[in-house]
């Protein structure tokens, strides 16, 4: 959690700078959220993560490195996306993530596909893709969801309530209080949770993800959490009333996460002041190899357009 937020400072940095152009999409105050869902899946086993672009930290845990972060979002030649996307739009399938697509509700249906092909070679691995509360309103995602429980897929979908579908409230988007009473219609089970809560995400995805792997099908959590930054770095917030901003900074998940490892005795000051100084050194460290990395030449937008095309290897950004 302490590496996500601490990245994503230094990205916010970059675009004041003017050194990333387009969006840039903090997950401030949903870094458990992201962290402790994806620690339930198991690489050993197979397992593909589909995250939204609130989930820098399920990428992180998955296996993504902060240099190739920062390399897609400079647009660098030795990217994932080779300079082609930015965000946290990367696919590495030998890692098990696969990069998010713009069309959220669409994600749901593609990892459907993932694992329906797992299913039919007989694999054992579990998908776990991420949907936002607006997300839920879309058609895309309703079908997904029904085509998941019909066919039974190992699938975990976490539903980030966060409160605004960009500036949109829940309660103008719909009549529910909870997201997850929009699953009940296709008989999926499905979990209600403190999104801050780390290790309560992570112990209602390792459920989901148990569940799944044993054949028990797909299964919905909503993490109820706060988006406390605006939809994007162009978006100051000003439609979210102060008090409130103040009441989910109270519940902050690194902050909750550090007191309960402190009164535990599970980690002293000292411990994590030394996450924050190996975090900040990887950081240093991984910036300037990216800003050190070449543009793409004109002459690359041509590979990667067919299948067989060799020009589509992926340059070892991670080494």
């Amino acid at each position: 959690m302490r590496l996500t937020r601490s990245l994503e400072d230094r990205l916010d940095n970059l675009f004041k700078q003017g050194k990333i152009v387009g969006g840039l999409f903090r997950s401030l105050g949903q870094e458990a959220t992201a962290v402790g869902s994806a620690y339930a899946l198991e690489r050993k086993q197979g397992d593909i993560l589909s995250p939204l672009t609130r989930d820098l930290g399920a990428l992180l845990v998955i296996g993504a490195k902060p240099r190739e972060v920062f390399a897609n979002y400079l647009w660098r030649a030795t990217s994932l996306s080779r300079g082609r996307d930015q965000n946290i739009h990367i696919t590495d399938l030998n890692r098990g993530f696969l990069g998010t697509i713009s069309p959220l509700g669409t994600l749901v249906a593609v990892m459907n596909g993932v694992m329906l092909a797992s299913k039919l070679q007989k694999k054992e691995s579990v998908g776990m893709v991420y949907i936002g509360d607006g997300g839920t309103s879309t058609g895309a995602f309703h079908e997904a969801a029904n085509f998941a429980a019909v066919q039974n897929l190992p699938l975990v979908i976490v539903g980030e309530n966060n409160a605004y579908a960009y500036t949109t409230p829940t309660t103008k988007q719909m009549r529910i209080l909870n997201l997850s009473d929009r699953v009940k219609a296709y008989a999926m089970p499905s979990e209600i949770v403190d999104g801050n809560d780390v290790m309560a995400v992570y112990g209602s995805a390792r459920r989901a993800v148990d569940r799944a792997r044993e054949g028990g099908g797909p299964t919905f959590i909503e993490a109820k959490t706060f988006r406390m930054r605006g939809h994007a770095a162009h978006d100051n917030q000003s439609y979210v009333a102060k008090e409130t901003l103040d009441q989910w900074r109270k519940r902050d998940p690194i902050a909750q996460f550090e007191k309960a490892l402190k009164e535990q005795k599970v980690g002293t000051p000292a411990d994590l002041d030394n996450v924050k100084k190996r975090v900040d050194k990887l950081l240093e460290e991984d910036l300037a190899w990216a800003e050190s990395q070449p543009s793409p030449s004109p002459e690359d937008a041509l590979g990667g357009v067919y299948a067989d095309d060799e020009r589509t290897t992926v340059i070892g950004a991670a080494k």
